[in-house]
């Protein structure tokens, strides 16, 4: 290939300045166009990743107001538990204070009951005292009975099971003993306790007793027991509230 001289080179360097087509034509052939197409393609390319880019960081941005939100929730609902678990400790700290003054309720209920227990038994055998003693004076003064207390030990177990010391009232007339038991109240257990009682005063005096009962009160159960057993029964109220009244024939 022939070299240029330095005027072709000159001339054709001022053809490419002066000259659009010439220098396109020249451009074109030494694939200019080529380039400036893949430029162009690049440029398209690259505005559609500025694109992308402006579209993702909108949605970083909800993303982030979304997150935000949760968190303020979130941050409410901590709130609304610290106060739920605030009421919740009051409520136990209340139910405790009730519970202890429940607890000092119940025992001073139970001391309550205790001396009313207490007082109820020494009543009760005051009661007792007073009546068998009147009713001993009145029985030796109107009806010429001998009353007395009968005391005796049971070594065999006759009564309790074991050796114990047994008393019990016993009125005497004409050759016949009565044993008499007086109660505040009467339930099965004292009618078995005085038949026994009764059989033990036949071993001993060789005589069978008459067996009666003085009580305030009598259950139906032991109502039921004595006249089974032939035991009498004088009361003033019966199990239901039903008085019957006392009545004494001897």
């Amino acid at each position: 290939m022939p070299s240029l001289s330095k005027i072709d080179k000159e001339s054709l360097l001022k053809a490419l300045e002066e000259d659009r087509e010439f220098r396109y034509a020249v451009m074109g052939l030494i694939g200019f166009k080529e380039i400036l197409e893949r430029q162009q393609r690049l440029e398209e390319r690259f505005a559609k990743l500025e694109e992308r880019q402006q579209r993702l960081e909108e949605e970083f941005k909800k993303l982030a107001e979304r997150q935000q939100k949760l968190e303020e929730r979130f941050a409410k609902l901590e709130e609304r538990f610290a106060k739920l678990e605030e009421r919740q400790q009051r409520l136990e700290e209340r139910q405790q204070r009730l519970e202890e003054r429940l607890l000092r309720v119940e025992l001073r209920l139970e001391d309550l009951h205790k001396a009313v227990v207490t007082i109820g038994n020494r009543f009760g055998v005051l009661v007792d005292k007073v009546f068998r003693k009147a009713l001993s004076g009145i029985l030796s003064k109107y009806f010429g009975a001998e009353a007395k207390r009968w005391t005796y030990l049971d070594r065999d177990g006759i009564v309790y099971g074991y050796e114990s010391i047994v008393e019990v009232d016993v009125v005497i007339k004409d050759n016949v003993h009565i044993l008499v038991e007086v109660k505040s109240r009467a339930d099965a257990g004292d009618i078995i306790e005085l038949v026994r009682i009764g059989k033990l005063y036949e071993k001993v005096n060789g005589v069978k007793p008459k067996l009666a009962i003085v009580t305030g009160y009598v259950s139906k159960k032991a109502r039921e027991v004595a006249l089974r057993h032939g035991v009498e029964i004088y009361s003033y109220l019966e199990e239901g509230g039903q008085g019957s009244g006392f009545t004494l024939t001897w």
